[in-house]
Formats: C-alpha cells, structure tokens, sequence
C-alpha cells in the first residue's frame, strides 16, 4: 500500500511539474518547483526523468520546455475527439470564408476548452487557442455551453470581471444567457480582453444535449456587431446545424424558446 501510494505521489508531482508549462513556455528548475510547490532538488530530479521520455526537453539555455511526445500525444488526444472529428473541417472552412477566427470548445468544468482554432487572414493570433481554457461567463462561446447548466450560480461561484464590460452579476448573466435560448446564439462584445468580439451557437450530440459550441472571433472592429450581427449569426447558425448533423443530431434544428419581453432583455 505505501508504494502504491508513493507511486501516485510521484505521478501527482511529475504532472505538477508539466502543468507549470502552462504559465510559461520555458522555465528554469527553480520556476518549475516554485510553481509547482515542490522542493528544487524534487522538481531536478522529475524533469530529468520526464526528459528521458521526451515529455520535455532543455535548451541550450539551461531552460526546459514541454517536449515533441506531449505533442503526438495532444494530437492523438484531439483527433479523437468526436466533437472535433465533426467540427473540424466545417469550422475550418468557416475561418476561411469569413477572415474571422473559428473555434470550437467544449466545458469542463467552469471553463471552455478549447478544441480547434482556426485563424481567417482578418483575425491573426501570435499563438493556437487549442488546448486553452477561457472562463464561460466572459466568453461567447461560455454563454453557449451554460445554456443547459441548471445549477450555474453554483458553479461558477463570484463572476471575475476581466474588462469594463464583464458580466458580472448572475441577473445579468441570467438575461444574457435567456437571450441564447431565445435567439439560438450568443454575443461578446470586449468582455474577456478589450478590442475583440465573438459571436457562438451551441453544438448538440444525437440526444439533443449541448455538449460544445462554434465561435467566430476577431477584432471588435472586423466582427463589426452592431453592422454584422444578422449575417454573422446566419453563418455560425447553419454551420452549428451542420456539425449537428454530424454528431447525429437530426431533431428540430430550431431549440429557441419565445421571445421574452424587450425590456427583459439587456444590451
């Protein structure tokens, strides 16, 4: 039993030490420990181990970074994914289309996961969204993935404000998200960072469940909302049923509910 239990303490603590990568691409042995909570002579000695199995490798520079395995292993891990499976080319062809960004996330936890990411030449990153997490209250494609959450005070807990225009408030994020249902997409204007929008409608499996969502992103003034609302919509609406399709959900396309009264609705 204790080696059972050393054995998973050691696997705990070697995933602590790749988890420390997400908050930076390279680290010296004394950032990795720090970050992971560990000593510096533990945090050596796992870095050396996990090298030995190209899960990270060291630069010239004395600094580690994750390795090309963890790289196969995403892939392998991503492809097999059956939202991606059904989203990928659709959303794809989407970012080229438009010039806009396209994504696809699913939730976990109060987080949206993000699939797959593709850039249209109007909407360029210096880095892949793939494999990132954005929080579901600040996020087009969060609003989307909370349409079905019963419980979602519960678990989202204090709503972060990240700019100016976060929601912030749990009535407010009610409405927005009421809004969803009625319309069958959600809006986010500058809500997670300053200068960007997006625009997302829910994917739904063969039951009919929300299990991802389609975004389109991009600067706020390329998304151009209040200009392109209706015609952005209609294009993240019909790709959405498309991918739909593919994940076998062949029912009504149409979930929203009726339009709840104007003055319930916010801007």
């Amino acid at each position: 039993m204790g080696v059972e239990t050393g054995t998973n303490q050691s696997v705990e603590r070697a995933a602590a030490v790749l988890h420390a990568f997400t908050e930076s691409g390279a680290l010296r042995v004394s950032e990795v420990a720090r970050i992971a909570g560990l000593r510096q002579s533990t945090a050596s000695r796992l870095l050396s181990t996990l090298e030995q199995v190209a899960f990270v490798e060291r630069g010239s520079d004395g600094q580690y970074r994750l390795g090309a395995d963890l790289i196969t292993l995403a892939g392998v891990a991503v492809n097999g994914h059956p939202v991606h499976q059904a989203a990928r080319q659709r959303a794809q062809s989407l970012a080229a289309a438009t010039g806009l960004g396209a994504n696809v996330a699913i939730r976990e936890g109060k987080q949206a996961f993000y699939l797959c990411n593709f850039e249209g030449h109007l909407a360029p990153r210096s880095f892949v969204l793939t494999g990132r997490r954005n929080p579901l209250h600040a996020t087009a494609l969060g609003k989307s993935l909370l349409l079905e959450v019963a419980e979602r005070r519960t678990l989202l807990g204090d709503l972060a404000g990240y700019t100016p225009r976060t929601i912030t408030d749990h009535d407010a994020l009610d409405e927005a998200i009421l809004r969803v249902a009625w319309q069958g997409y959600s809006t986010e204007t500058e809500e997670l960072s300053l200068g960007r929008s997006c625009l997302a409608a829910p994917l739904r499996d063969r039951t009919g469940r929300v299990v991802a969502a389609l975004s389109l992103s991009g600067p706020s003034s390329v998304v151009d909302l209040p200009a392109r609302e209706q015609e952005l919509s209609r294009l993240v609406v019909e790709t959405a049923d498309a991918i739909n399709s593919q994940l076998g959900h062949h029912g009504p396309a149409d979930h929203r509910i009726q339009a709840p009264p104007r003055h319930d609705l916010r801007s």
